[in-house]
């Protein structure tokens, strides 16, 4: 099982969402987030600068059997993506053991 854990644009959660159910992967956790990104300057809109070091993002945290990670990447590469700076970044670790609480079921039949 893998552990897949990206970081993308809340103006892209919606896309990714979609994406993620397209390719069979229903069930995730996600938080709004605010990081610190490598771009220093300001941007000016109406005039007025604002300041670009924090910036708001949408965490996703999605456990997978391991046959699914190679399909959920590319779904996460193919709609988070805008060619910008600051679209995001995914992580991958492995997971050695899934329980489903409510039965005391190990493995990977608990992710479906």
């Amino acid at each position: 099982m893998k552990k897949i854990e990206a970081i993308i644009r809340k103006s892209k959660f919606r896309v990714v969402k979609e994406a993620l159910h397209e390719v069979g992967v229903n069930f995730f956790s996600y938080w709004d987030v605010t990081g610190i990104g490598n771009e220093k300057e300001g941007h000016v809109y109406r005039g007025i600068t604002y300041s670009t070091s924090d910036i708001q993002r949408r965490y996703l945290s999605i456990v997978v059997n391991d046959d699914f990670e190679e399909a959920t990447i590319q779904a996460i590469l193919g709609s988070a993506g805008t060619g910008e700076v600051g679209d995001g970044k995914i992580f991958v670790s492995d997971v050695t053991e899934c329980y489903r609480i409510r039965t005391g079921e190990k493995g990977g039949e608990t992710l479906k």
